[in-house]
């Protein structure tokens, strides 16, 4: 049966090899697809490992500072530091902006880093690959290589310019977008000082305001434009646990004594992936069952199309005694190895084009696995119709 099977392949060796290959598109993009969604789900846990914390400290009923926005005093961090239990606390801030690179706009995550210790306190890139950290208290930064960014390049963050000193590698948002860190009072100046215009309005509302500008006492006026020129705030405090300390228990002191929301690694994640990730793995998931709809016909009908080319072999074989399991056998073979050709055309196609997507794209070997098996059941299903119709063959037409 087996040797049946290959002579008939061998015979028309060309058109079976060129519609396996015609095959292997389809089942490549099933792989991109999957790779996609295992990207999302990568690029969230490579955000949280980037960022160094266990503990995620934010402002009070938000879910931030990933999921949604939140404002916390800039000096909340010192009282989280001195509860026990914590090692390190720091502030950071996380802003999603367009940055002006060589006449280009790059989009990326400005993070904003406390000043501290590269690799112990959080929040600072975990390695690089390339240059130094940020060693200046303004207008350096490290860049993610996804940026295009190379060393000693001057990009431009809001009205400031930043000199590349570092380049990093998979430090990315949520999204995928490649980050880049600067200091912490730049970023807090980016992020929320408004624009020159924004500015003198609030100034000549304050000034028309008589209540703020009494005559011969402006001290309240001065003090509320002083206030309205500062930044005193971040969007999280990134904490990191001392050996032995529990991190739920933490996190209930500081929700008890701080009055903020606080989130561990498992909650973060949780939000990030059954949240951030779920719309866009559902998405995914229903480009995958439209696949799964659409390979089965289209199996079927090739299969369907070889064995209607090869009817009056069929009735040939009949005629001279070939069992019905025999006939069976040959389309059901030829069947898996168009799935085996098709499956390796499409492994390659998608192994070569996935670094080519903007967005970052995982292909794990337990997906190729079961998409080796899923393709080899579709193609054993699908050539049942072909295998009906060769079984109703008249062996009369061998010779009509």
């Amino acid at each position: 049966m087996i040797s049946l099977a290959g002579r008939d392949i061998l015979h028309a060796w060309g058109k079976f090899l060129f519609t396996g290959i015609g095959l292997g598109p389809l089942i490549g993009v099933t792989l991109i697809m999957a790779g996609v969604y295992r990207g999302l789900v990568a690029d969230a846990q490579a955000l949280l490992d980037n960022s160094s914390a266990d503990l995620w400290v934010v402002q009070r009923s938000t879910q931030g500072p990933y999921a949604e926005n939140s404002s916390l005093p800039d000096d909340a961090y010192r009282q989280i530091l001195g509860l026990q239990g914590v090692a390190q606390a720091a502030n950071v801030t996380y802003l999603t902006m367009q940055a002006r690179h060589r006449d280009r706009d790059v989009r990326i995550m400005v993070v904003g880093v406390a000043p501290g210790i590269p690799g112990a306190t959080p929040g600072w890139p975990p390695h690089l690959v390339a240059g130094r950290q940020i060693v200046l208290g303004h207008y350096e930064a490290v860049a993610d290589v996804a940026t295009g960014f190379v060393l000693s390049d001057r990009i431009t963050i809001r009205r400031h310019e930043y000199t590349v000193v570092g380049q990093t590698r998979r430090t990315v948002s949520s999204s995928g977008d490649p980050m880049v860190f600067i200091p912490l009072k730049d970023a807090q100046q980016a992020q929320f000082q408004k624009d020159n215009d924004a500015i003198w309005q609030s100034r000549r509302r304050a000034s028309a305001n008589p209540g703020l500008n009494q005559p011969g006492n402006d001290s309240a006026l001065r003090a509320v434009l002083e206030s309205q020129a500062a930044n005193p705030y971040v969007n999280a405090v990134l904490v990191t646990l001392a050996p032995g300390a529990d991190a739920d228990e933490l996190a209930a002191r500081i929700r008890r004594w701080a009055h903020l929301s606080v989130y561990t690694r498992a909650q973060m994640e949780t939000i990030l992936v059954d949240k951030l990730v779920a719309s866009s793995a559902r998405q995914i998931g229903m480009f995958l069952v439209i696949l799964a709809l659409v390979s089965p016909a289209i199996v079927a009908f090739i299969i369907y199309t070889l064995t209607m080319d090869k009817i009056r072999e069929i009735a040939v074989l009949k005629l001279i005694g070939a069992r019905n399991r025999t006939i069976a056998g040959l389309i059901l073979q030829q069947a898996l190895a168009l799935g085996l050709i098709g499956f390796m055309v499409g492994k390659i196609a998608a192994t070569f084009s996935a670094p080519l997507f903007p967005k970052y794209v995982l292909l794990m070997p337990a997906d190729s696995i079961a998409g080796l098996a899923a393709i080899l059941l579709i193609c054993a299903l699908a050539s049942l119709v072909a295998i009906r119709v060769a079984l109703r063959v008249d062996p009369a037409n061998a010779i009509g």
